[in-house]
């Protein structure tokens, strides 16, 4: 109710002088404003909609089509490379001419001031919580050095033939910001720092919304936005978004619920969807106190069980099945020897082999979020599940119920760590956009809490392939690497793999000129309000 009656008050707010503007409201999964600091909080979605329409990278996603997946294009570095004689170090030629928001040029300088607020703990500026976050995205890095004015250098800890996916997540924020804002980052992000992006941070109302509105003096001057404001509003309540843009509070919603999407059709909304890459599944804990799944007869069993074609059904066509952490469209995808499908049958037969039945069933616990970013449905999502698993094989499973924030933290946490409350298993949906993600929940140097390998999956093979991809110096290579090893990752199956997300979104037909990316993020530029 709280989020309603604030929602109200900010639509009064709002429709006074609109009259004349162009003003889009969204209604975010998020259950508060991420923060504005230049590095939000709330997983991908903060990134989404208060990180790169405002702040940007080295490097940038290309977000124009709608018909491929997403890759990178030159951002605030007009070119990058490794170095020819170390493989660890990547040269980026920084674009010139661009200034941030407050009149403050970006330059080689401004580049380093950021890196040591995320990597240098005695540096004034550094800021634990943007920090841990950037860390845990841009895993790699070792150390950096400004080169001259133009040109700086980043190295990283092993060869990353696919670094440059890892600086699309160091955003950059003016330097002067940190100094308006009282050398603070909680009162730098009340006061609205300045970044390079397309829009600027106009008004922040706390747990309400956060405005934005265009750069006038952007860069790119073919990508200045037409549209007035765009206002971001937290509703982490799925039926209140859905309330929220029937009543005309809103104009746009993330993840509509599924039954909402019929009758969002027939009053007129648009629904739009589009493959993504993203895996919402289980990751199961193989190095947990007592697991069961140290047995590879355990996961297979898991992945058989699932009704995948049921979830689809749920969640009403918004998702397809996923059987592996890349789409079996996929290129990367590969030919492995599971194919998962609901056989319960097979499923039991392994379980029996693995010492499990009607006298002594399955029973673990599954840690799972009320909402979050790319999280989708996942109460009633859950309970499907756990409703499918005791059906189909007999296998009982209880959850944790924690707010998205949790997950986060928990997802880089040990295996025997306290607040999993004998977890041994975690529901997440981690990106699949490229490479480095995939090493970032994989590979064995990500083994939480270094990282987010919460599952502790440590196949010899597969990191060896992973070394691979990384040293590759051509893309044929890698690919190679990278398919091989998913293979292996689909047959020994450390994760439930369950769905991938169509990411929907519903709006009113007045949003104009919105493409969605095949990405978890998406661009603002092109969308103006009609009549």
């Amino acid at each position: 109710m709280k989020y309603w009656l604030g929602l109200a008050a900010l639509f009064v707010a709002l429709t006074q002088p609109a009259a004349a503007q162009q003003v889009l409201r969204i209604g975010m999964t998020a259950s508060d404003v991420p923060t504005t600091s230049g590095m939000p909080d709330n997983g991908f979605e903060g990134m989404r909609f208060l990180g790169y329409p405002v702040f940007e990278a080295l490097t940038l996603w290309d977000l124009s089509r709608s018909d491929v997946r997403a890759g990178l294009r030159p951002g605030l570095a007009e070119r990058w490379e490794q170095d020819p004689g170390d493989p660890k170090t990547w040269i980026f030629h920084l674009r010139q001419g661009v200034t941030f928001h407050d009149g403050t040029p970006f330059d080689a300088d401004a580049v380093m001031w950021n890196l040591d607020r995320f990597w240098k703990q005695d540096s004034p500026q550094f800021d634990p919580a943007g920090s841990g976050v950037v860390r845990s995205r841009a895993t790699l890095v070792a150390g950096y050095r400004k080169i001259d004015d133009r040109t700086v250098a980043i190295s990283t800890s092993r060869a990353a033939s696919y670094f440059p996916y890892m600086a699309v997540y160091i955003l950059m924020t003016s330097p002067a910001s940190f100094d308006k804002g009282g050398r603070d980052w909680a009162k730098v992000a009340q006061a609205l720092p300045a970044g390079t992006g397309p829009f600027r941070l106009a008004r922040l109302t706390p747990r309400t919304a956060a405005d934005i509105v265009p750069n006038p003096q952007y860069w790119d001057v073919a990508r200045r936005p037409k549209i007035d404001r765009i206002s971001f509003m937290p509703i982490p309540d799925a039926l209140t978004r859905v309330a929220a843009l029937r009543s005309g509070q809103v104009d746009w919603i993330e993840a509509p619920p599924p039954d909402s999407i019929p009758s969002l059709r027939q009053a007129g909304f648009n629904i739009v969807t589009n493959p993504y890459p993203h895996t919402w599944g289980w990751l199961l804990s193989l190095a947990g106190p007592n697991t069961p799944f140290g047995d590879i007869r355990v996961r297979r069993a898991l992945n058989y069980c699932v009704d995948r074609d049921g979830m689809v059904a749920l969640l009403n066509g918004t998702a397809e099945p996923a059987v592996g952490l890349f789409r079996t469209a996929d290129s990367t995808f590969g030919e492995p020897q599971q194919r998962y499908r609901h056989d319960p049958q097979l499923a039991r037969a392994l379980l029996r082999e693995a010492g499990y039945g009607a006298d002594k069933p399955l029973r673990f616990k599954v840690l799972i979020s009320t909402s979050g970013s790319g999280h989708m449905m996942p109460l009633p999502m859950n309970e499907f599940l756990q409703a499918n698993l005791r059906e189909s094989c007999g296998v009982e499973v209880s959850f944790e119920v924690v707010d998205f924030g949790t997950v986060l933290v928990l997802t880089r946490s040990a295996p025997d760590a306290a607040g999993l409350r004998g977890s041994l298993a975690l529901n997440t949906a981690p990106p699949t956009s490229d490479p480095a993600q995939v090493v970032r929940y994989t590979a064995a140097a990500s083994a939480a809490p270094a990282g987010v390998n919460w599952s502790h999956f440590m196949h010899p093979g597969y990191n060896a392939l992973l070394e691979r991809m990384e040293n590759a110096r051509n893309q044929k290579t890698a690919e190679d690497a990278l398919r091989q090893a998913h293979e292996i990752m689909v047959d020994e199956a450390p994760w439930v793999f369950i769905v991938h997300d169509l990411n929907a979104r519903a709006m009113s037909r007045s949003v104009r000129g919105f493409v969605q990316a095949q990405s978890w993020f998406q661009d603002l530029v092109p969308v103006t309000m009609g009549r």
